[in-house]
């Protein structure tokens, strides 16, 4: 994340494309705080970002910036509160696939246009995805995690963010691409599910590195391989899930919306 660029670019997100040429930056006076919704529960990914960019975007904007985690409906409640708030600017949608993109595909109704009731603001970063398994499992890189769970079809179990998030996709194309049977079992948000693999109830999950990595470094999990098509720098000992099941790319896109 280029943080200079961000923030740069969220000194004027308040004013919107429409009238910052007319209107300078100064002349915006807001009489309540900005809202970031975060349509997950705490402690996930897009949670941690925004509380990150809270503090240095009220700085920015000489305003209070309040994040709000509204978790549901596989992100749609927090997208819904954003679509019918006052379009002033002051209440920012904190993006992750879902809403816009996955949801339309995978719901047969929204309560919200997830086109005409948005308007974009700035990317924020693409976040690679990492595959972990609990300790316990007989593992240690994709081809053996494959092979184990082609010989025991439907006994492995992995968590996600819930229905319909980048981790649950993740998983089913992890699943479609290498030919498996695995149980899905989705919690409200990323920390939950995080919770249930450290703690040995389910066996595996492709959630968002930055919230894996410090368990596996501490060796509560096991790290298996990355999402993106090409190692991360991050992790450069990794593989990617790629070098196994040729095309995989699970490393969805984060952005704001008001």
């Amino acid at each position: 994340m280029d943080r200079r660029h961000l923030f740069a670019g969220l000194a004027g997100l308040a004013i919107g494309p429409g009238r910052a040429a007319a209107q300078p930056a100064t002349t915006w006076a807001p009489t309540r705080p900005l809202r970031l919704i975060v349509p997950f529960a705490a402690g996930g990914s897009a949670d941690q970002t925004a509380r990150m960019l809270a503090e240095p975007m009220a700085a920015a904007l000489g305003q209070p910036v309040v994040v709000e985690n509204r978790p549901g409906g596989g992100a749609t409640l927090g997208a819904q509160l954003v679509a019918r708030a006052e379009p002033d600017g002051l209440t920012l949608l904190y993006g992750t696939p879902g809403p816009q993109i996955i949801n339309p595909h995978l719901m047969r109704s929204l309560p919200y246009d997830p086109e005409r009731d948005f308007a974009p603001v700035v990317g924020i970063k693409r976040a690679p995805n990492l595959l972990c398994v609990h300790p316990s499992v007989a593992a240690r890189s994709v081809p053996e995690l494959i092979a184990l769970a082609r010989a025991q079809p439907g006994r492995l179990a992995f968590s996600s963010a819930g229905i319909g998030s980048s981790s649950h996709l993740a998983g089913e194309m992890l699943k479609h691409m290498a030919g498996l049977e695995m149980l899905h079992v989705p919690f409200r948000g990323t920390g939950p599910a995080i919770t249930e693999l450290l703690a040995g109830n389910v066996q595996l999950a492709i959630d968002t590195l930055s919230v894996l990595l410090p368990h596996a470094r501490s060796g509560g999990l096991r790290p298996l391989a990355v999402s993106t098509p090409h190692r991360s720098a991050l992790v450069p000992e990794l593989p990617a899930i790629a070098e196994t099941l040729p095309g995989f790319d699970a490393a969805p896109f984060n952005y704001l919306a008001a």
